[in-house]
């Protein structure tokens, strides 16, 4: 049995908004819970409503800018850059520049829909 699992088909999550996501390792593509490990690009201009998850989000910069509200603080990251975001805290992702940002998140443990508790 091997001692590793090297993922060519990543899970690609639909969505409305025009942002790409590519779950590697998580809940969706290996079952695995304590975990995720997702590729995400998105789009100029593109945003997502208010949350309070009950993981933490690490989240690193490949290329372009990402707007972060954490509770009442606005923070840019850019390419290069990574922050750590603890559980339980509220915060807003955002692109509101003029392009695509490209980045890796993390979550422990893992994304999912039932723990993320965006607002509506």
């Amino acid at each position: 049995m091997k001692k590793y699992f090297i993922q060519k088909a990543p899970f690609v999550v639909p969505t409305t908004d025009g942002k790409l996501i590519e779950e590697h390792h998580g809940l969706a593509t290996t079952n695995n819970s304590a975990i995720s490990i997702a590729h995400m690009i998105a789009p100029p201009g593109w945003s997502e409503p208010f949350q309070t998850p009950e993981f933490d989000e690490y989240t690193y910069i490949i290329k372009g800018k990402k707007q972060f509200i954490i509770e009442d603080e606005t923070i840019v990251l850019e390419a290069g850059q990574s922050i750590k975001i603890e559980k339980n805290t509220r915060i807003q992702y955002s692109n509101p520049f003029d392009e695509a940002c490209e980045y890796l998140a993390i979550c422990t443990p893992a994304f999912s829909m039932d723990a993320v508790n965006r607002e509506d």
